[in-house]
């Protein structure tokens, strides 16, 4: 999220100095034009007072008389000024009969361009116009600037002055115009994204706390709060929210805990007194009464429903005393454990993996979960099958996998595991409350480790215990 607005404030600012820069670099350079244009028309207009004089063609074979005379002084002057203008400036110049015919023109062999841009000068002149807008030269092209005078007699337009510029020059100083504002549209480009940098890290750090606090109490950690001090208004009322909302939450969770734990522990006591009753009761019946056996079975059943109804509020309100902990000799102890457990019903039960893996947890905690993923594992492998309890070291976690060879569970059934009291439809005639695996995740989940279930090919099922192998970071 940070890059995506960090780059659309990043967008909209270069837009906005764009939309600034290049009108103001598009008015720089029209105006260095126009100061050369300004400049030919100047030149041109000089040039024309000095041919406007010389303009009658002398007839051919005439006799020379004094006005002839005149004139090829006039003539030559005019042939001395076009050719000094062109070997100081390098433009070529020429004063033109209407037909296009040369007068004088330097250099010599030089006539009315035939391109776009001269012809055009030559014919606006014609009609008795100066050029004063001719198409804008940008640095990019090699053109040339033409520019045309008319030269006027006694109304008439009876030649035209014209000049061809490089443009060159004027480009190299366009361009020598352009570096000071690139200069300062790259110096305000770097401000715009120091700006965008900070304001992005202002609005959305809020967000980013948010984000973490909305973590921490989905995984369990209730206690988890918003700063509400920095960010916008909005940001900091969505943070004040939040809390309050956690508050309730988590107000509504421990009442849940508190109603749970005292109903079970209220009710330990009347079933106590119910079981004693009915065993008091039993010894005045005949042996082996089956009602009373169903009755007494009922009553040990909701007596370890009680008990881990009791054990999971227990679980979840605890907190987890975490420290670095030999997972694989936690591990190994707890096979040794149940062992002849396992050997009594006839199940293989071997440690395999890393001997030696550490990892933080609450070893209380991690050892429980164990006890109730193990059993559960035995209850369900038939006799003469394995049960494998691995520890694997891998990256930043830990892993401990107990696979059973049993019947395994369906794809429906592994989406459903661990819910609160709920049992696979085939495996009713098997003991259990259906609270250990919502136990066994309350326990692992305080530490900040985590369980999973999958197939274990070709059949039975592997629960996936996972520990940080690093300590956790302080809050």
């Amino acid at each position: 999220m940070r890059t995506r607005l960090l780059a659309i404030l990043i967008v909209l600012m270069a837009g906005v100095l764009l939309a600034l820069g290049f009108p103001l670099a598009a008015s720089m350079a029209a105006a260095e034009q126009q100061r050369v244009v300004v400049d030919r028309i100047d030149d041109t207009a000089r040039f024309a007072s000095l041919a406007q004089y010389v303009t009658i063609r002398p007839p051919a074979n005439s006799p020379t008389t004094a006005e002839a005379r005149q004139q090829n002084e006039r003539l030559a002057m005019l042939r001395d000024e076009l050719e000094r203008y062109h070997e100081l400036y390098g433009i070529r110049a020429g004063v033109f009969y209407r037909d296009g015919t040369a007068m004088a023109a330097a250099p010599g062999h030089w006539r009315v361009p035939a391109d776009e841009e001269g012809a055009g000068a030559f014919a606006e002149a014609l009609v008795g116009r100066r050029s004063h807008d001719p198409a804008q030269v940008w640095p990019w092209e090699r053109g040339r600037l033409a520019i045309a005078s008319p030269v006027v007699r006694d109304g008439d337009v009876v030649a035209v002055v014209l000049t061809d510029s490089p443009t060159g020059p004027m480009r190299s100083r366009i361009l020598r115009d352009w570096l000071p504002l690139a200069a300062g549209e790259a110096a305000a480009m770097l401000v715009a994204v120091a700006v965008a940098v900070r304001l992005t890290g202002w609005v959305l750090a809020p967000v980013r706390v948010l984000d973490r606090a909305a973590h921490d109490i989905a995984t369990g950690r209730m206690a988890s709060r918003v700063a509400a001090s920095s960010g916008p208004p909005e940001l900091r009322r969505l943070a004040r929210s939040f809390n309050e909302m956690a508050d309730h939450v988590e107000n509504a969770l421990e009442q849940q805990r508190a109603f749970v734990a005292d109903a079970s522990h209220q009710l330990r006591n009347p079933l106590a007194a119910l079981l004693l009753r009915i065993d008091l009761l039993a010894l005045e019946l005949p042996e082996g009464n089956e009602e009373i056996a169903s009755v007494r079975a009922e009553g040990k059943h909701l007596a370890r429903v009680l008990d881990d109804l009791l054990g999971l509020a227990l679980a979840e309100h605890a907190r987890a005393d975490l420290r670095l902990t030999d997972v694989a000799g936690l591990a190994a102890e707890r096979v040794a454990a149940w062992r002849p457990v396992a050997d009594r019903e006839g199940v293989s039960l071997r440690v395999a993996g890393n001997g030696a893996v550490t990892g933080w947890a609450d070893p209380v905690a991690l050892s429980s979960a164990l006890d109730a993923v193990v059993d559960n594992a035995l209850k369900f492998t038939p006799e003469g099958e394995s049960v494998t309890v691995a520890v694997v070291s891998a990256g930043a976690r830990v892993t401990v996998e107990v696979a059973d060879r049993g019947p395994g569970l369906t794809e429906e059934e592994l989406g459903r595991i661990g819910d609160r009291f709920w049992r696979s439809g085939r495996h009713q005639n098997v003991s259990g409350s259906g609270l250990g695996l919502s136990i066994c995740r309350a326990l692992l989940a305080a530490g900040g480790a985590g369980i999973s279930f999958t197939p274990n090919e070709p059949h039975g099922l592997r629960v996936v215990i996972s520990l940080p192998r690093n300590a956790p970071e302080e809050e």
